[in-house]
């Protein structure tokens, strides 16, 4: 039988078991923008580093655990400073790639578990710094997004975000000028920062001056370094007003593609200079998350379908893994487009560097071919393209993100009293930036993962990607003998094969919304309630349960079912919505 990350735990703790680690003859690579130092001795004492220095100089205290790491190259635990992570089984993913901390961008109460859990000893997975549900405006792109349509209901947004433990607020584009600056004026008056999408409806100077912590993706950037900048922020104002009239906003709006070429055609170095002035005054950090950006330039390519790493990325998952349909049907001259955007963005991206902006690597893990651990590899090397030095590129993951976090007396760098937060390389990275993939063994919080154990947590989420779809199993099932057969198959399946199938809340909820879009509506409640008898400290399943009941009628239990998803999570806008709703009819 496969083991579980649970029984993979007392062999994770076992490793730590000595009072101090030493590793001797290492070369050091703090971070700190010096040049390597060779033949050291790294002496770790609980889960911080206590002391440094040439090694021979001194002996090993008596009971350490030393460490011969002649040949082998030491560097700062690395971050992802944009990702959206799937099932906690799959954090493993990042520490395994030598990915100590993960900046989530859309928090939901499962991630605060998934840090308690890591926290107490009890889940093998990255530090997690966590975002507010992403707050849009009075028309959602993302379902389950919290949509504000007044000041009133934006300051609440920023409100409960804080309230509900949010480390800061996301922020998307679709905001109208007016809640943009509501969320940013309460957003400073209760101390929490706040950080995504530059919106349509502002300019990037404007977000920065208005005290937007981070941009993602370099949305709003391009644009700014227009000689025609008027212009374009004119169009996109355009499009979110018509999106928000339609009931239906897009990332790509009408005016927006008309005149993107011409964004590319006049483009401005000198505005870029201005621009990037600009960020470093206001200390406005960028998160380009060239990953991303990539697979939207390059996604047609065939060879993103023979990726290797797609043997760790679940079926269903892969299924959807189309670039030609993020963001709606991408045409070839969507792709070209895109190529030539792509290159727009490593050079601005450089004249950050230059400038003093600071940079923060991220790949926005979970969207197509950004894959969780191993795309931040990808990334530093779009960096170095970009222009940055090795060393900068490995700063972007490492002492960046620890300022960017107010953590630098603890993260970032190989120094005494630092959290020991580290990645053993076979490599030096300084040399040649993709050598962060040759990863010796990692060092968490003091505890010794060598390759072998790294090993076995590849394989373990390798077994788990690569388990069937009981959604699917179920689906045929159902619609051969119904559903009371079908509920009774998971049941039966879970107990006789538990390695051999996907049980996870996702396969249940995307059944159920399977059977809803067919118009199964008294199938797909039966559905959602084993989810919530499964997952019943899941909001989700309960929002999921009452939208079905209020497909087939049901307003009484519908109204009990987002009742119980609120009390689960009180952030639920959905269900506040829903509630609201029901009550006026």
């Amino acid at each position: 039988m496969l083991k579980t990350f649970a029984s993979l735990l007392p062999l994770f703790l076992s490793l730590a078991m000595a009072q101090q680690l030493v590793l001797t003859h290492v070369t050091v690579i703090d971070a700190t923008g010096a040049r390597a130092q060779p033949d050291m001795s790294v002496t770790i004492t609980g889960n911080r580093i206590s002391a440094i220095g040439r090694s021979g100089q001194s002996a090993a205290p008596r009971d350490a655990q030393v460490v011969d790491a002649t040949g082998k190259f030491l560097i700062p635990g690395l971050w992802d400073m944009h990702v959206h992570p799937r099932d906690k089984e799959y954090l493993g993913l990042f520490i395994a790639n030598g990915i100590t901390g993960i900046r989530v961008m859309w928090g939901s109460p499962d991630h605060y578990a998934s840090r308690k859990s890591i926290e107490a000893g009890q889940l093998i997975g990255p530090h997690m710094t966590i975002a507010s549900p992403i707050v849009d405006g009075p028309v959602l792109y993302w379902p389950g997004s919290i949509g504000v349509a007044d000041e009133a209901q934006a300051r609440r947004a920023v409100d409960q975000a804080k309230q509900f433990g949010a480390d800061f607020v996301k922020i998307y584009q679709n905001l109208p000028r007016d809640l943009f600056f509501a969320i940013a004026d309460e957003a400073k008056k209760q101390g929490i920062p706040f950080a995504g999408h530059v919106p349509l409806s502002v300019t990037a100077e404007e977000a920065s001056d208005a005290g937007q912590r981070s941009f993602e993706h370099l949305v709003g950037v391009l644009p700014a370094c227009s000689n025609h900048s008027d212009e374009l922020l004119k169009g996109q104002q355009a499009d979110l007003a018509d999106g928000i009239a339609a009931g239906k906003v897009k990332f790509w709006g009408t005016h927006v593609r008309q005149s993107r070429k011409m964004m590319l055609d006049t483009y401005s170095p000198e505005k870029a200079a201005a621009l990037s002035a600009l960020l470093k005054r206001n200390g406005t950090w960028q998160c380009p998350t060239l990953t991303l950006l990539h697979m939207f330039a390059y996604g047609d390519d065939p060879a993103f379908r023979n990726d290797s790493r797609l043997k760790y990325i679940p079926a269903s998952d892969k299924a959807s893994w189309d670039p030609a349909k993020v963001d709606g049907m991408r045409t070839a001259e969507d792709f070209a487009f895109s190529r030539s955007e792509f290159q727009r963005d490593l050079e601005v991206v450089g004249t950050m560097q230059k400038a003093g902006v600071g940079i923060l690597a991220g790949t926005d893990a979970g969207n197509p071919f950004c894959f969780p651990g191993f795309g931040l590899h990808d990334e530093l090397g779009f960096l170095v393209q970009a222009g940055l030095t090795p060393m900068q590129a490995l700063q972007a993951a490492t002492s960046n993100p620890a300022r960017f976090l107010g953590k630098e007396k603890d993260l970032g760098t190989v120094q005494p009293g630092k959290i020991a937060d580290l990645v053993l390389l076979d490599a030096n990275p300084l040399e040649d930036i993709g050598n962060t993939r040759k990863i010796a063994a990692v060092i968490y919080g003091g505890q010794l993962l060598p390759r072998a154990m790294l090993n076995t947590i590849l394989a373990r989420t390798e077994a788990l990607a690569n388990r069937k779809p009981v959604s699917e199993t179920m689906l045929a099932t159902l619609q051969q003998k119904g559903v009371d057969a079908a509920v009774q198959q998971y049941r039966d399946l879970e107990a006789a094969e538990p390695a051999a199938y996907d049980f996870s809340e996702n396969q249940l909820i995307t059944l159920g919304y399977q059977l809803i879009r067919m118009k199964r509506f008294k199938d797909a409640i039966e559905v959602f309630k084993l989810a919530v008898e499964v997952y019943p400290k899941s909001y989700n399943t309960y929002d999921s349960l009452a939208e079905a009941y209020m497909d087939a009628g049901d307003q009484k239990s519908a109204i009990a079912n987002y009742r119980q998803s609120l009390t689960l999570n009180p952030g639920n806008q959905n269900a506040v919505r829903m509630l609201k709703k029901l009550a006026a009819q």
